[in-house]
This record gives structure tokens, sequence and C-alpha cells, in this order.
């Protein structure tokens, strides 16, 4: 069995608990509250600027000049299209300016494992961000209310075949590294994939919620 395929199956109830939650049901049949939506896609901008730049710090540590570019390619995609996304439902909304506490710890592990960690298991933690959004896009399109869902292009962006194809490429570079990797390495690895995914569940968990600091 793959790496992958193990990863998934220690993940299969993070991923459970995820497309029950009420935002994801609110994307299904497009009756999520806009503000909730809005607040979500304020983070997502502030969480996907420093995605690019994990992504950039694996692209500089990796072993292979294939990885690099592959790695150099995600962070481009990060940076430049999902943020076309962001300003197309952002536009005309209220801005969001502080830093969800969700959001401020998805990016201090990200940035903290990219830059410290072994970069096998840092190619691990950001497989979430791939892997997780595919799953859910699809399911999401797979069970959504169509008609004139106002979330329709969020939808259709996350369960595309373009999305899809980088998904496919992300995880079988972490299948190609964790071949080479001691098991206690895989181990590592794993448990980066899993803190990713619990992340996930935070940060729509956070936007549902409008997640504030205390003080």
């Amino acid at each position: 069995m793959t790496w992958s395929k193990t990863a998934w199956e220690r993940a299969q109830g993070i991923y459970d608990q995820i497309i029950t939650m009420p935002f994801v049901n609110g994307l299904i049949d497009g009756t999520l509250d806009g503000g909730k939506f809005n607040f979500y896609i304020a983070q997502d901008v502030k969480y996907l600027e420093n995605f690019g730049r994990a992504l950039s710090l694996i692209a500089a540590r990796a072993h292979s000049r294939d990885n690099v570019l592959d790695f150099i390619r995600f962070a481009e995609g990060a940076i430049v299209v999902e943020s076309a996304l962001h300003k197309g439902y952002l536009h005309g909304q209220a801005k969001i300016d502080e830093v969800s506490p969700a959001c401020h710890h998805y990016n201090s592990f990200l940035l903290s494992t990219a830059a410290i960690a072994q970069v096998e298991v840092a190619m691990a933690a950001v497989l979430p961000c791939f892997w997780v959004y595919k799953e859910v896009g699809d399911y999401i399109f797979h069970h959504q209310h169509k008609d004139n869902n106002p979330y329709q292009h969020w939808i259709n962006t996350y369960s595309g075949e373009d999305f899809g194809a980088v998904v496919k490429k992300a995880i079988l570079i972490c299948d190609e590294v964790a071949g080479a990797c001691t098991s206690g390495q895989q181990e590592s690895m794993t448990g980066a994939f899993l803190t990713g995914c619990r992340l996930e569940w935070m940060f729509w968990d956070s936007a549902w919620r409008l997640e504030k600091w205390w003080v």
C-alpha cells in the first residue's frame, strides 16, 4: 500500500467530520450566510499568501530538480490562480484585516514545518490543502443544489479537472519521496498530514463561527 493510501485511511475520520460541517452543507445548498463566506474568503487570502511561501521554501529545499519545478508551479498557482477566484468574491465586500486564530495557527504550522522539518515531512504537511479541498469540492459538486447557487464558481474551481491534475501530482510526489524514507520518517510525514487535515477542519469551523481573538 502506498504512503498516501495509508495516510488517507488514517485521515478518513477527519474528512468525514468535514463534510458534515454546517459551513460545507451551506455551500451545498447555497444557503451559507454571505458574511461567513466573506470571512472565509478573506482569511483564505491571508492563508494562501503564506501557503505560497511555504511551497516556495519546499521548492528551495527539494532534492530533485523535478520537485523544485513542481513546487514552484504549485506556489504560482496558489498565489495567482486562486487569488483571482478570491477577488471575484471579495469585490464590494467589507474588508477584514485581522487574521483569525485558526488562520494564524495554520500559517505558523506550514511555515515552520516548511523551514525546519525534513523536506519530505514538509511536503506531507502542505498536501491536505490540495487533497482535502479536492475531495470536499467533489463531494459538494455531487451533492449540490445547482439552481442559482451563489458559490457555484468556488465549487467548480475545486471540483474541476485542472485542480484535480495538480492534486494528483502532489500526491504522487509524496508517494515517491516517502518510498525513499524510513518507516519512522514516513510516520512523521503522516503526522504532519493529519495535522494539516485537522487544521483544514479548524479553518472552516473558524469561518462558521466568525472566530475572533478573545483579547
